[in-house]
């Protein structure tokens, strides 16, 4: 196949196919005539993993020694269970300290939605960040953490 075949086989745009072939996940063969990449039916099936992975987070490296475990006939899935456990890990303290900031925001809004706009005098730059206390923010957040655990 070329880029543009496997490109479409695979439902993607030929730059990507270009990429993964740079990043050295497909392994095209040469076309002795005209120098061409020709991809195989392999080269398929590890663009769709590639992809598959990418969407489920894993990094370009990562698959990278997913897919040499595999061409060394060795079961990539050990690895995978245990990049992705922590993959998840990463995941659900990112989302929690994300649910935090969301919730600090919101009790900023509603703090700042009545306070009149300041003028910066030498003294302040703006006050409603400047006024803003986020201790109460910290003690409903560690009311929350003793309630969920």
């Amino acid at each position: 196949m070329k880029v543009s075949e496997l490109a479409r086989a695979a439902g993607v745009n030929p730059e990507t196919v270009r990429f993964y072939t740079r990043e050295r996940l497909l392994r095209p063969e040469r076309n002795p005539d005209n120098g061409y990449h020709v991809y195989s039916s392999q080269d398929l099936q590890r663009l769709q993993f590639a992809r598959k992975a990418r969407q489920l987070g894993f990094a370009l490296n990562e698959i990278q020694s997913i897919l040499d475990e595999a061409d060394h006939h060795t079961s990539p899935c050990p690895m995978v269970r245990d990049i992705f456990e922590r993959r998840l890990q990463d995941v659900e303290a990112r989302l929690a300290e994300l649910e935090a900031l969301r919730n600090r925001m919101r009790d900023a809004m509603a703090a700042w939605e009545h306070m009149p706009d300041g003028t910066p005098d030498g003294h302040t730059i703006c006050r409603l960040i400047e006024h803003w206390d986020d201790s109460e923010t910290h003690a409903s957040d560690t009311a929350e953490k003793v309630e969920h655990a």
